[in-house]
């Protein structure tokens, strides 16, 4: 007789089958895996995916917005304690780069895997777009603070830019000999932050 499978029989299968897809597809990227590889690292028959996921994009498009979902939450959670946009911007940026540290496989499986993000996969458009949205979203506090005068989503998208740009480089080794990244980061927001800085207003009587 099969034995039930709880809820949480459920839940951490999923989340098993999640966790090594993750790796896999962050190593050997989308067309280097297949369902019977995940199967076999799980130690299960080459069925046993599909009863949880309805195929490999499947699977791919779960892990992107679970990896999504951990990285704008770490962002938000920076922010929370921080005293202006000026300080919420450099918390929310060295956060981006422990996330990157910490995590570099689902890193890698947000930005580097080619796969469209559609409707078919709501959780993952809506995770996708709430971390987009705040990425860029200091620069649009910043703006509304004073602090710059620049368009606020050339600014924020250009932050995001380098700052990917220096993550890239340091997981494909590049930084070894180099500054350090956070160094390095520090140092190209001061230099955009100088070029857009707003000016001073204008105070005293008319003579």
């Amino acid at each position: 007789m099969p034995r039930y499978l709880t809820e949480k029989d459920i839940a951490d299968f999923r989340a098993g089958l999640c966790r090594v897809a993750t790796e896999r597809f962050a190593r050997f990227g989308y067309e280097g895996v297949t369902m019977r590889q995940l199967a076999e690292a799980l130690g299960c028959s080459p069925k046993t995916p599909y009863r949880y996921f309805k195929d490999k994009a499947d699977i791919l498009a779960t892990v992107r917005a679970q990896a999504f979902a951990q990285f704008a939450d770490a962002l938000e959670a920076a922010a929370a304690g921080a005293e202006g946009p000026l300080d919420s911007a450099r918390r929310v940026g060295d956060a981006y780069l422990q996330f990157a540290d910490e995590h570099p496989h689902a890193y890698r499986i947000m930005f580097e895997i080619d796969q469209p993000i559609s409707d078919e996969h709501p959780d993952l458009v809506r995770e996708c777009k709430r971390a987009r949205t705040f990425v860029t979203r200091q620069a649009e506090d910043m703006v509304k603070a004073g602090l710059i005068d620049a368009d606020p989503m050339l600014f924020g998208w250009s932050m995001w830019a380098a700052t990917h740009g220096l993550v890239m480089l340091r997981q494909a080794g590049m930084l070894e000999n180099g500054p350090d990244i956070r160094t390095l980061a520090g140092y190209h927001g001061a230099l955009m932050f100088k070029g857009a800085l707003a000016a001073p207003k204008k105070t005293g009587k008319k003579q």
